[in-house]
């Protein structure tokens, strides 16, 4: 495995970062997860969008421009062989010194990229779909750490899968401050009632998938709402089901015990997923 290092490619193991690097000490950095099929970038620029927005609000500069970020997320796809792969772009503040200011910090900000395999849920679940559980772990509130900023710094959804994971289940929903529906631990959250698709509007990740599902939606005339939701509104669905980069789109049967719909992956999921598939084999970057 070639890891792309600060304008270099290096070996895994020599893959390495300073112990004084503030996204080592305080999570101090942004990063992307994007994926590639069948040698096609998936969204490519919508991600590094995102992650140059995040960077903004954290003030982190690097000495790339977006083209030039975009063009070494491809050049590690090639350097590394790979048709189909999952692929981490991180950039943290760079080396300081142990105290907490970003102002100490001497170096320049590091730039890594990996690309590599992941599988996020057993295959079985994309067809039976999953159950999962809602935790008491609140999302961050805008106020404090906005949940739009995909930084470095994932405590918050950590404790989130820790709870879950305590509970038996591999995802779960996190609220907002205000007791709505945020999102999972990992993912976007989305249920049909109706023929209707709704999504939360407030206190989750602007997610690249949850976008593309919005648009595929709209191009099978499927309404669309992104709106305050509450557990009660997931309860009654007649769908659910989870979005991500690493997760795809994956259905959600049960939730709190409580069965959703027919207790299956209803028709407008099915249908989702099936032009989901079909849109990441002909939109993105080539290499």
């Amino acid at each position: 495995m070639k890891i792309y290092l600060n304008g270099e490619f290096v070996d895994k193991k020599d893959a390495k970062v300073s112990v004084f690097d503030h996204g080592f000490l305080y999570g101090d950095g942004a990063f992307e997860g994007i994926r590639s099929y069948d040698r096609l970038v998936f969204k490519l620029q919508e991600h590094i969008d995102r992650l140059y927005e995040t960077m903004h609000t954290l003030m982190i500069t690097v000495d790339l421009d977006k083209k030039q970020m975009m063009k070494v997320v491809v050049n590690t796809l090639k350097k590394n062989n790979l048709r189909d792969a999952y692929i981490r772009v991180i950039v943290t503040r760079g080396e300081g010194d142990l105290g907490l200011d970003p102002k100490k910090c001497y170096g320049k900000a590091s730039v890594i990229v990996i690309a590599d395999k992941i599988t996020l849920y057993p295959e079985e679940l994309y067809k039976k779909g999953m159950e999962i559980i809602t935790v008491p772990t609140v999302r961050n509130c805008p106020e404090a750490l906005n949940p739009q900023l995909k930084s470095l710094n994932y405590l918050n959804n950590i404790l989130a899968k820790i709870e879950a994971n305590n509970s038996g289940y591999c995802e779960a929903i996190m609220l907002d401050h205000l007791g709505y529906v945020a999102e999972c631990t990992g993912d976007n959250i989305f249920i049909v009632k109706h023929n209707i698709l709704s999504t939360p509007s407030q206190g989750r990740l602007r997610g690249i998938t949850r976008e593309t599902v919005l648009e595929l939606a709209v191009q099978c005339k499927i309404e669309t709402r992104e709106t305050l939701m509450t557990r009660h509104e997931v309860y009654i669905a007649d769908e659910c089901f989870l979005t991500g980069t690493a997760a795809e789109i994956i259905p959600v049967v049960k939730v709190d015990g409580r069965t959703i719909g027919s207790g299956q992956p209803g028709p407008v999921t099915n249908k989702i997923m099936k032009m989901f598939k079909m849109v990441t084999r002909q939109d993105g970057e080539k290499y």
